[in-house]
Order: C-alpha cells, then structure tokens, then sequence
C-alpha cells in the first residue's frame, strides 16, 4: 500500500510523462471487434471443419425453442451434437464465445407469455441457464420478432415494451449470479429490428444496461412480396430514389439516439439476396414495381452460381453503396450484399466506432469470400500489415 501511494504522489509530482507509466494509468485498450456468425443448420448436422473456430469471434446457433411454458430447449435431435461440435471449437481458439439463440422470425410466438409476469420470468431465466450448462456454452442471444407486434402472427401485448426490458433484465441479474458461482462471464445479446416500429415498442435506453451487444439485423429493408416495389434489402446510406428512404447509417443513428451506445451495436449484414420477378427494366429494375418469384430468398452462393454471369448483369447503386442484379430476359431484380458493398460497410463499422459484425448465416457463402472481407475490413492497419496475417487465414471458412 506504501508503495502504490508513494508511487502515485510521486506522479502527480512528476506530471503526465510518469503518470503515463503507471500500471494501468494509460489509455484503456480498444476491444477487438467482433464477428458474429449465426449458424443455422436447420435440422442437419453440421461436420467437423464445416465452421472455422478462427473466422469469426462469435458463434450464434439458431435456434434453440420456447415452449408454451416459458422454458428453452433445443429444437430436434441434430442440436445436441451440434452445439456439442461448436463449443470443442474453443480448443482450437479460447477465445471464441459460442452462444445459442432463442425465438427467430418462426418462433416468437411464445415470448409475450414468457416476459408476462415475474414467475414466468424467472422459469426463462432458469431453463436458459441450464441450458447454457448442459451445453457448456458462453452465453444466450434473445431474437424476440418483435415485441410489441405481430411478427410471423405472434401473440403480442402493449405490455411487451416492459416486459421485454425486465426479462433482459432477469437474465443479466441470473448470468451475474452464475458467473459469481463459475467465474465465467456469460454473454447476452438480442437481435433487433432495424426499424422505426421496434424502438417505438422497446426501450432501449435501458435495454442497453443489461445486454453486451445488439445484433443490428440491417438488412431486409425491402422483402419481396411485403414490398410491392423493388429496393436494395441492406442499403447502407439513404438513396434519393428510395420511396421509402431507409438504410443501415440511418438505423444506426436512430438506435444511438435512443441510448444504445456506438461500442454495443453489431452492424448485421445478410450473407443473401432477395429477388422479385415481373419487373419493368426501367433503371435496371431499381424501385419499380415487382412481385415476389418462386425463390425470393437466395444465398450469396447460389447467386454466384447460377445468377452473375448467367443472365444476369450487375449494377451498382452509388449513393446506396449497394450491388444488384437485373435480368432483362426474365425481368427479374435481385437485391444482395457483395464484397465491395461489405468492404464499405465494415469500413463503416471502424469509423463509426461499432461493436462489429453480425451476419446471417454461415453456410450461404461456402466460398467464404465474404467472410474474409470482413476480416480484412475489420482489421487494424498494424493487424493487417502484419507477416502472414492475410494469408494465414486464407482458406478459412471454405469448407
């Protein structure tokens, strides 16, 4: 104690020259951003090599269910030996967190009943931290489509704006609770609608205190069928041709203003394409109208395949910043995320000081093409001059 108080008298003598030598005294170091990969095997069973532990820092398997009862638990035989598979990964990289999610786009519709009442609450709580256990994973990520409103026809109340705060609430106090127990920091994030709609029925200036990050879902702006009219799905910047004028920078500012900190929104970026057929050529098929084809969701290696090159020219959207096809043959759009478009999006990120990168899902890209410009985006300039450091990773994620 003599010596630390001797030391820091001798500081404030000394001025900012020792001051900056002190243990501790300097600048606090910047957290590496992260890369959030949702995996979503969709009832198969996912093979050792199949997800690189070094590609990404997060990994989010979707999705474990919720029951009427307000209880968690796996969806069907394959998820036990998947997340299984998943968390040996941390053998490979310790560092690597791996988290499951709950709910998704077809499986909200219990989440009202659940975040109801204190009881049904604290039964949340509890099944997510067994299965957490069971599993020996890192941590949950909430994916409530959406509180507050209907999603995929979900049963909603206005009392879900509370009731939402309060079960992440319950679920950081419980996650406190085991860490003291275990002394293993448990993660929670939630995957948020980038919408107007979502922060009218959440509050996210209290949100922000209990979860580690915000899956910021930035892409399905325009959906085919639910929009009438053609558009760039995961725009980053406004385009004054956009009726609707929506985009990833402004989703970001909005959720900054309503209290989410820069350091905790993951910027999300969709790893496919949507598509819409019957539509006029008039600027390349861009905002125009259309209607919803026999596939409107396309991963980005289908896409690649059988789409760019075959039929299909590629255009550039510059105040966007986003690609998109047209077919002028067939009169079909296709709206996608690409490596220019990601490049400037993790750009973006790095600028605009965001956790990092979320991005859905895993196996669209098995060319891993994607994933490595996220990597090379998100890197320092020091990381990315550094030997070997581009060329180390370069097969990662082909699998």
């Amino acid at each position: 104690m003599r010596s630390a108080a001797l030391f820091t008298l001798l500081a404030v003598l000394a001025g900012p020259a020792l001051s900056a030598a002190m243990p501790g005294s300097g600048p606090a170091a910047q957290p590496s951003p992260v890369i959030a990969a949702y995996v979503f095997p969709d009832g198969t069973t996912l093979q050792p090599g199949q997800v690189d532990p070094h590609a990404v820092t997060r990994i989010i398997y979707a999705f474990a269910t919720l029951g009427k009862s307000g209880a968690i638990a796996v969806a069907n035989a394959q998820d036990a030996g998947n997340l299984t598979l998943l968390a040996s990964l941390r053998e490979q990289n310790p560092d690597l967190q791996v988290l499951i999610s709950v709910g998704g786009w077809n499986g909200s519709g219990h989440f009202s009943d659940a975040a109801l009442t204190e009881e049904s609450r604290r039964a949340f709580v509890r099944s997510a931290i067994d299965l957490i256990q069971r599993y020996n994973l890192d941590g949950l990520d909430v994916d409530w489509e959406y509180p507050g409103q209907p999603g995929a026809g979900n049963k909603f109340r206005s009392e879900d704006k509370q009731n939402f705060t309060l079960l992440l609430k319950g679920l950081r106090e419980g996650f406190e609770r085991e860490t003291e127990r275990t002394h293993k920091k448990l993660y929670l994030t939630i995957a948020a609608e980038a919408a107007e709609e979502y922060l009218a029925h959440t509050e996210m200036d209290k949100v922000r205190s209990y979860v580690d990050d915000v899956n910021l879902m930035a892409y399905d702006y325009y959906v085919p069928g639910a929009d009438k009219t053609t558009g760039n799905s995961a725009p980053l910047f406004d385009s004054p041709q956009d009726p609707k004028q929506v985009s990833a920078d402004r989703s970001v500012r909005r959720f900054e203003q309503a209290g989410v900190p820069a350091e905790k929104i993951v910027l999300g970026v969709p790893f496919f394409g949507r598509a819409w057929m019957d539509v006029d050529q008039q600027k390349h098929g861009l905002f125009q109208e259309g209607k919803a084809g026999p596939i409107p969701y396309l991963p980005y290696g289908a896409i690649m395949q059988t789409m760019l090159g075959h039929g299909y020219a590629r255009y550039w959207d510059p105040q966007a910043m986003v690609p998109y096809l047209y077919n002028a043959q067939q009169k079909v759009f296709v709206s996608y995320e690409d490596e220019k478009s990601l490049a400037a999006k993790c750009k973006y990120a790095v600028e605009h000081n965001l956790g990092g990168v979320m991005f859905w899902h895993y196996s669209e890209d098995p060319s891993g093409v994607l994933l490595r410009t996220i990597d090379l985006g998100l890197r320092t300039p020091a990381e990315a001059n550094s030997a070997g450091a581009a060329t180390a990773r370069g097969s990662r994620g082909d699998q």
